[in-house]
């Protein structure tokens, strides 16, 4: 599925607004992915689908939720898109790299639309804010990745995050590591990739 900034807005119920910092971020992604490693330069025609929508689709799934927490931020994919979202909300969205190259990219685009959002240079783990929701998309398997985010479970964030095709797979191999509870979800901008929500996050006792 292939859509444009109209699409987007149909799909999302987006207000103007939105569309037009989502287009302005659009804009500033392409000219730093020409310098330096963002995303891959062949996902960038399908912004409005496989970045735009792929990020937005979490916001239905905890339509209250208004403090996010990106581990591994990167392009700011969700983050960016869910503070755009947040905006005039009143939310807030900490996004968290371990790259200084990418978090002044981050901080570029927050001063430049204004965003609700905090760059956190730095190890995920290791920030740990009080959070509504803990997200990632692209970082690490699952085991690895509830490692990172299991301080932001530990203080009541909910998870969601982004996957492939091989979520149940990851999702299998998380629990010989992990306890929660867990729900798996159709994504709206790719059929074979999924959203997964993570509740009640627990190591399992050795």
């Amino acid at each position: 599925m292939t859509l444009d900034a109209a699409g987007f807005q149909s799909a999302t119920d987006a207000t103007d607004a939105v569309v037009a910092d989502l287009d302005a971020y659009r804009r500033m992604l392409i000219e730093s992915n020409a310098v330096m490693n963002l995303v891959g330069p062949d996902t960038l025609a399908d912004f409005w689908n496989r970045h735009a929508l792929d990020s937005a689709q979490l916001i239905p799934h905890v339509p209250d939720a208004r403090t996010w927490a990106d581990l591994g931020a990167g392009a700011g994919l969700p983050g960016v898109v869910l503070a755009v979202f947040m905006k005039p909300r009143g939310g807030h969205v900490h996004l968290i790299d371990s790259l200084q190259k990418r978090c002044r990219f981050l901080q570029s685009v927050v001063d430049a639309l204004d965003l609700p959002a905090t760059v956190v240079w730095g190890r995920a783990e290791q920030h740990a804010a009080r959070v509504d929701v803990v997200t990632a998309r692209a970082v690490a398997p699952l085991t690895k990745l509830l490692g990172y985010a299991q301080a932001y479970h530990q203080k009541g964030a909910a998870g969601l995050y982004l996957k492939g095709e091989k979520a149940e797979a990851e999702v299998a191999e998380a629990r010989k590591v992990w306890h929660f509870e867990s729900q798996l979800f159709p994504s709206r901008s790719d059929a074979r990739g999924r959203v997964v929500s993570v509740r009640s996050l627990r190591r399992v006792r050795q």
